[in-house]
């Protein structure tokens, strides 16, 4: 039986719910996103005192009830003796287990009605709809309502984030063995959000340990909606994920770093008009799959990638291909047309256009159903690295389609298409390793990539959801969900949740534990090859955040970003450090050198640079006369630190930029 404080906390949710969209009915300015309100900390107390009073007064009758049920009892054992005892006790029992199936079956129905409203809903309000019928399914016990009740409370979901009380359900769900609430403990715990900061702890959550599991339980669970969500898959190409990046401006259509802005969109609409291939492919694409805040919308795809197909885009030839083999209401499924613009491509090289023909030739589309020419397509367009190739060559050596069957080499295949996020690809290794076909059989992988299959669709909702957070300033909400998906290995997440902890903005985690969990995600970040990362270690390293200063740990990260990456960022900071010998020898030649590099490796660092090389040539100068001169010999270097303190050096460079701009106006004026 859960807690009353788990009810509580659920009833309280539930009447926020409710509250909140009455309010909206009574507020047209609000946009859908900020559909629902914040209830006063006065409405919640009241709407508490109320579920107190009530859960009192249902306590208070069911002991009266108790003690006359009992007075009944006793008086018909006395007079019908002991087989109308047990009787009885049948007739009661039965009574207790046909109320508990009432119950149980109406919070069943509670769920899947909140469930089906979720799936049609569009906007916020059709949402708080879909959980209120959670929230009294949950009421009712229902383990799966209570999930979705605690994800709302975690992160936040209609303005009621609620750390402890998600806690509370949380554990109270893991004890029941749900796999959901193992890890979104050890996510906490490894975090130290509403929780003691441990690592072990968060592993052992996360790994089932000294909790009830079930390995075979799970897999059978996580493959019934894997099944159903492959289906689904096998008709697109996939979901696409926003992976919006909180440290960068956008700088290209192509790129996920950023929603796109009304103005920005119509700057990139003007290009597209004057002509701009490269622009009209990306918008057609962006379109076509509705990315960046875009609505679908195939009438402006199409138009777009006839405009940039004319120019001669074979990628924009491919993807009108790929609009009428899949058929929509601009392009009506027609595979001779198909067949028309994925071979124009192909002539060219093109990978989506080779892909296209071999889906043709496997399928038997416009055209009879030719294994050998679909395997050499597929081979050509894998080649060159296009994932849906990859599965397509898996999926023919898997299932013996036109080649002799070959588990090795269709895993082969799947997993190089894995690497790319290919959804069917993923749940294909799945079921290899589900049933031990051309790989060892492990359950616990098995789980892993078919649960990666089920939330294709919930992880690139969350992305949006954190990043929609984060710009209205619900900095806690927007932290939890970006954690959690940098927990699952996702870089870009990492860095977005290192970027919020360093701001200090959150609150839900203690101010000191912040520059160490930062440090941690940059780590993370920089494994996984983000140089702007690697270039935040070696930060933190040189000023001590999170750590203890460490210069020559800082230079470390710093010739690793400026090697691998060339960061323009790291050489501009390692060329300071040669300069001053931090951590490092000095050395003025190697300074300098690495200020041209860093000019040469980014426009933006031209302004910074300039000024550096002035200080270093004017401090070097300075040092040279001082040298000559045997009268100020003995003159320490080092007395510069005391009189004008530790950051001389930038005195130097603003009394520079004095100068230049003095010399500047005299010359124009």
């Amino acid at each position: 039986m859960k807690p009353l404080s788990l009810l509580i906390e659920i009833l309280i949710i539930l009447g926020v719910i409710i509250k909140n969209i009455e309010a909206e009915k009574h507020s047209k300015k609000q946009t859908e996103r900020n559909a629902t309100t914040q209830v006063s900390a006065n409405e919640l107390k009241q709407f508490l005192s109320h579920i107190l009073e009530r859960r009192k007064l249902i306590k208070v009758i069911y002991q009266r009830e108790n003690a006359l049920g009992k007075k009944k009892i006793q008086r018909k054992l006395r007079i019908k003796g002991i087989q109308n005892k047990d009787l009885s006790k049948r007739n009661k029992n039965h009574l207790r287990k046909q109320a508990k199936k009432n119950f149980t079956d109406e919070g069943d129905q509670l769920f899947k009605t909140g469930i089906k409203i979720l799936q049609q809903s569009k906007n916020q309000k059709q949402k708080a709809e879909a959980y209120v019928f959670f929230a009294k399914a949950a009421d009712m016990g229902n383990l799966k309502a209570m999930e979705k009740m605690a994800d709302a409370l975690l992160f936040g979901n209609f303005g009621m984030q609620n750390i402890t009380a998600a806690i509370q359900l949380y554990e109270s769900l893991a004890k029941e063995g749900s796999y959901k609430a193992q890890n979104a403990l050890g996510f906490l715990s490894s975090y130290g959000i509403g929780m003691e900061y441990n690592q072990a702890k968060g592993y052992r959550y996360l790994s089932g340990i000294n909790v009830l599991q079930n390995c075979e339980v799970a897999l059978n669970h996580y493959k019934k909606v894997a099944d159903y969500i492959a289906d689904k898959l096998e008709k697109s190409e996939g979901i696409p994920v926003e992976k919006v990046r909180l440290t960068e401006r956008p700088e290209n259509l192509s790129s996920n770093n950023e929603i796109l802005d009304w103005d920005i969109y119509q700057y990139y609409k003007f290009l597209a008009e004057r002509g701009d291939v490269q622009i009209q492919v990306s918008l057609g694409q962006l379109h076509l799959i509705g990315r960046k805040g875009l609505d679908q919308d195939y009438y402006k795809a199409l138009y777009y990638f006839l405009k940039a197909a004319k120019a001669g885009s074979a990628n924009a030839m491919a993807f009108i291909g790929k609009m009428y083999l899949e058929g929509n209401v601009a392009a009506p499924q027609n595979n001779a047309t198909a067949f028309k613009y994925f071979s124009m491509a192909a002539s060219k090289g093109n990978a989506i256009g080779l892909h296209g023909l071999g889906l043709l030739y496997f399928y038997g589309k416009g055209v009879p159903v030719n294994y050998a020419e679909a395997l050499k397509y597929f081979q050509k367009a894998a080649e060159k690295g296009w994932p849906n190739a990859q599965f397509q060559l898996g999926f023919m050596y898997y299932s013996g389609s036109g080649v002799w069957k070959d588990y090795k080499l269709a895993f082969k295949y799947f997993y190089l298409a894995s690497q790319s996020g290919q959804p069917l690809a993923i749940y294909y290794l799945a079921k290899m390793y589900a049933t031990g076909r051309g790989v060892l059989r492990s359950c616990r992988t098995a789980v892993e990539l078919y649960k990666g299959v089920c939330e294709l669709g919930h992880w690139a909702e969350k992305f949006l959801t954190a990043y929609f957070a984060y710009k209205d300033g619900d900095i806690d909400s927007s932290l939890v969900q970006y954690a959690l998906l940098a927990e699952m290995g996702y870089e870009v997440a990492q860095s977005n949740s290192a970027f919020i902890l360093e701001s200090k903005k959150a609150k839900i985690l203690e101010k000191e534990k912040m520059y160490p969990m930062a440090l941690l995600l940059w780590n993370r970040a920089a494994i996984q090859g983000n140089a702007f990362a690697r270039v935040k270690i070696g930060d933190y390293h040189y000023y001590g955040y999170g750590t203890k200063k460490d210069y020559q740990t800082a230079a470390t990260h710093y010739s690793i970003a400026a090697d691998k990456y060339h960061s323009a960022q790291a050489m501009f900071n390692l060329a300071y450090m040669y300069e001053h010998g931090l951590g490092i020898t000095k050395d003025i030649h190697l300074a300098r050198r690495l200020y041209d590099m860093a000019a040469q490796s980014s426009p933006d660092a031209h302004i910074p640079v300039f000024f550096a090389l002035m200080k270093l040539e004017t401090v070097h100068l300075l040092r040279d006369i001082l040298f000559f001169n045997q009268f100020t010999m003995r003159w320490k270097w080092m007395k510069l630190d005391n009189t004008l303190g530790p950051y001389w050096d930038l005195f130097v460079i603003g009394l520079i930029v004095a100068v230049l701009i003095f010399l500047l106006r005299n010359r124009y004026g």
